[in-house]
């Protein structure tokens, strides 16, 4: 008996060792750059950071993506900007507590990271549901960056409240954490007009995470994720936006706007009406691209961010 009591207490902290080691911070593969992590709030978020230029470019992510998702971007940015990217909490390598996932509990997170990091001259670029945070930092903290690019950003469509209960209801933690192999291949390919072979990368790492010790609290964070866009609009509050925004779309979006709840609507639309309710705001539809454009046309995407910090 005794015996059995000493191998348990001895198997015990290998037990925990082997489930901390088995996190997604160590499973998803290497990001195309070096990580580094800080804590905020007792959360550890892992970002990465290239460059050193006199302007910092603040990427942000969207739903079940990280930062790895900017690499063609800061492989090209970096030679002029600092280029940032952070996991969101419950995304990525960074940490996944049990938290009211919204675009405001995000954006706080955003300006924490900024002022930690004491970056300066801060452009902030927002890809989908970090558009919508992105949104959020403009709004509450205009004073904390300098101007704003949204990526194909959430929260510009309005849903009803009846098609948010039934997207709140239909997308749970346990739906998201039943997704098949051949579903999550579906699911990028919706993402892309044409998609690109390095997208094999991302669809190996949601396929490996299933096994991730923390998979759960992940897929708790999407689920809490997709409430909180529902939940802590974004729209009616653009007109507040002074900054100097910078608005793109792929024209091949098949994502934005809802083609379920919004037959009736196309991302052109979608997009004006960003450009109407944003005062300084630039509209740029990008050619033979879908809703992650800023890896399916970099190079466009690029231009595009390179001529609005430097000219507008």
């Amino acid at each position: 008996m005794k015996k059995n009591i000493f191998f348990f207490l001895f198997m015990l902290p290998l037990i925990a060792c082997s489930q901390t080691s088995n996190t997604m911070k160590n499973i998803v593969s290497d990001y195309e750059f070096t990580s580094h992590y800080i804590t905020l709030d007792s959360i550890d978020i892992s970002y990465v950071k290239e460059g050193n230029g006199s302007k910092t470019l603040l990427f942000v992510h969207g739903l079940s993506s990280n930062a790895d998702a900017w690499s063609k971007n800061i492989k090209h940015l970096k030679k002029r900007y600092t280029c940032v990217a952070l996991d969101l909490p419950g995304y990525g390598k960074s940490a996944k507590p049990n938290v009211a996932y919204t675009p405001t509990y995000f954006s706080k997170i955003i300006v924490a990271f900024i002022k930690q990091l004491d970056l300066k001259n801060v452009i902030l670029v927002g890809h989908s549901m970090g558009g919508q945070a992105s949104i959020k930092v403009a709004i509450n903290k205009p004073d904390i960056i300098d101007k704003l690019i949204l990526v194909a950003p959430a929260g510009i469509e309005e849903f009803s409240k009846e098609h948010g209960k039934f997207m709140k209801a239909t997308f749970t933690p346990e739906f998201v954490a039943g997704t098949t192999n051949e579903q999550i291949k579906n699911n990028y390919a919706l993402n892309f007009y044409k998609q690109p072979k390095e997208v094999d990368k991302m669809i190996a790492d949601r396929i490996a995470i299933k096994k991730a010790s923390d998979f759960d609290a992940h897929c708790r964070a999407i689920s809490k994720s997709i409430a909180g866009m529902l939940d802590d609009p974004v729209v009616n509050d653009l007109g507040q936006i002074s900054l100097k925004t910078l608005v793109l779309y792929g024209e091949n979006d098949m994502l934005i706007p809802n083609r379920y709840f919004h037959p009736e609507l196309n991302v052109v639309k979608i997009g004006e009406t960003a450009k109407e309710k944003i005062t300084h705001s630039t509209l740029v539809f990008v050619e033979e691209s879908g809703h992650f454009l800023q890896f399916e046309q970099a190079d466009s995407v690029n231009n595009l961010i390179e001529d609005f910090v430097e000219n507008n």
